[in-house]
């Protein structure tokens, strides 16, 4: 151990007072990280995250320190930003606070890692690409869902023609999240209320660009219509308050090799499939459907024959005729996953394609989606201009 050469990077970790950031980004990321001695290079080198947490809530962030073991924190984010020993800032608030905050990170010369969307706008979006590109600075946006445990068994399915020519890919998400009257809310009030970055389609929509981009290829155009279903909320001191955000958005999208998606997304919806969030994908040699955490799979040769008759009761199973993916290696939380390979570019300069260029696509569908639901038509997809 005392040949070991260690990388201590300071990060400032600003917003994780918040129920994502505090479990995923801390406690399961970066935590984890310093429990496991750090960021394995070799047997000789190694990178060890040295936290900040920044908050504006005291109290917040003493329960995070006696929760975490991570001492140091501040309400003072210029004071953690004007230390030469915090190389990284990662940005986890509300979507309605986050550019103002990469933008001051960016002018204090720090690396930028940060949750999406990465801002409301995507010229907002774009304006961070850019300043962080002129800076010299290195950047990354949070794309968890691209290492899933479901999603990486269907990717293992693409990669080796399981699917043969995809022609359609159906995505569902959603649960019921309780408007806070009798049950409690799953999900703070803000998200629905636009005023405050609020909606579905601004929350998901940057997710499911880097799903499709990533996994099946470019967006090409989208037709969306959004919704306001659940009109009433309570908030988390008990008022009610009209919302003013989508729950809901339902849409389809033309992605290049003539593949067609259809996505539906809701807050409003009560859970009858295998998983809050599937992907089925159906090709001309089979069909899939993932999960979070699994995928089954069904080949031509394993494919039912149905028949028509609505007078008796199926014959066939259908749930039957699916086999499940296997596990091919042991599946690490997602964001750890990508922390640490963020870790690794800033420190060792290891490839990393997941900038803030990709953040602002998200937020260009997102904006485009919304479009096409006020305009009530077919939205083209261009490329993103630097």
């Amino acid at each position: 151990m005392g040949n070991m050469k260690t990388h201590k990077i300071g990060i400032i970790m600003n917003g994780v007072t918040g129920r994502m950031g505090t479990n995923q980004h801390l406690m399961r990321s970066i935590v984890e990280i310093i429990k496991q001695g750090g960021v394995a290079i070799s047997d000789e080198e190694v990178i060890m995250p040295d936290p900040i947490l920044v908050g504006r809530n005291p109290v917040k962030l003493e329960k995070l320190v006696a929760m975490s073991g991570i001492e140091k924190w501040t309400t003072d984010l210029d004071s953690a930003l004007s230390d030469p020993h915090y190389k990284i800032y990662f940005d986890a608030q509300t979507t309605d606070r986050r550019y103002a905050a990469v933008k001051e990170a960016i002018k204090a010369k720090k690396h930028i890692y940060c949750e999406k969307p990465t801002a409301q706008t995507t010229q907002e979006a774009l304006d961070l690409y850019n300043a962080a590109k002129k800076a010299g600075l290195k950047h990354g946006v949070v794309q968890d869902k691209l290492w899933l445990p479901g999603i990486l068994k269907l990717k293992v399915l693409i990669d080796t023609g399981f699917f043969g020519e995809i022609h359609m890919v159906q995505g569902d998400f959603g649960y019921w999240v309780f408007e806070g009257e009798h049950i409690a809310s799953q999900r703070p009030s803000w998200n629905y209320r636009k005023e405050d970055g609020g909606g579905i389609i601004l929350d998901l929509f940057p997710h499911w660009r880097y799903l499709l981009d990533n996994l099946f290829g470019k967006v090409k155009a989208v037709s969306c219509f959004g919704a306001i279903h659940v009109k009433k909320r309570w908030q988390e001191n008990g008022e009610p308050y009209l919302c003013t955000a989508d729950d809901a958005a339902y849409a389809t999208l033309e992605l290049e090799n003539d593949i067609t998606v259809q996505f539906n997304s809701s807050w409003a919806t009560r859970v009858r499939r295998d998983d809050l969030l599937t992907l089925q994908v159906d090709g001309s040699h089979g069909s899939a459907v993932a999960g979070l955490r699994n995928c089954v799979s069904q080949p031509y040769t394993h494919t039912p024959r149905p028949v028509w008759n609505p007078d008796i009761d199926s014959p066939i199973n259908y749930y039957d005729q699916w086999t499940s993916v296997p596990a091919f290696t042991e599946y690490e939380n997602a964001f750890k996953i990508q922390w640490e390979l963020f870790l690794r570019y800033v420190v060792k300069d290891e490839s990393f394609q997941w900038d803030l260029l990709e953040g602002a696509k998200g937020i260009q569908l997102a904006e485009l989606a919304h479009e096409s639901w006020q305009s009530r038509r077919w939205v083209d997809v261009p490329d993103l201009e630097e």
